[in-house]
């Protein structure tokens, strides 16, 4: 009879600290947001090219792996004209996340406005090879490129 009543009260016991944990692991913290990447993203969408430049210049350097904040730091640069330097930031992107959408498409955008047009359907190619079934980023770098002709 002990054995049988034991058994159950294990299995109880088990119940309970499984659900504190999953409780526990429910009310962690959530983790900490990009507050430099948010402002830059606040700037872009106001439009104000060089307040973005300025937040993603020292965000990039302080974290070099983020292929999103080369990316917008790119998107700053193009806005502005700086079509030389955009594209050194958008290669970063590449470089560190060659599937990123995002970059390729906005790297053919720079190479559209510098009258590049073959350069630019190169990156809509890598698109249509990363977007299995066609993407908003190649939609849009082939609007471009159409417009472009």
């Amino acid at each position: 009879m002990k054995t049988t009543m034991y058994i159950p009260r294990l299995i109880l016991s088990a119940l309970l600290i499984l659900s504190s944990v999953a409780f526990a692991a429910d009310t962690s913290p959530p983790s900490p947001r990009d507050t430099e990447l948010e402002k830059a993203k606040a700037a872009i969408a106001r439009k104000d090219w060089a307040a973005a430049q300025a937040v993603l210049e020292p965000y990039t350097v302080s974290n070099p792996r983020s292929a999103d904040g080369f990316n917008l730091l790119g998107y700053s640069l193009r806005n502005q004209k700086k079509y030389d330097e955009s594209l050194v930031a958008y290669k970063q992107a590449l470089t560190l996340d060659p599937k990123h959408r995002g970059a390729h498409e906005y790297i053919g955008i720079a190479y559209i406005q510098m009258g590049q047009l073959e350069k630019a359907k190169e990156h809509l190619a890598n698109l249509d090879k990363i977007c299995a079934f066609s993407c908003e980023e190649y939609r849009d770098l082939k609007k471009a490129i159409a417009e472009a002709k």
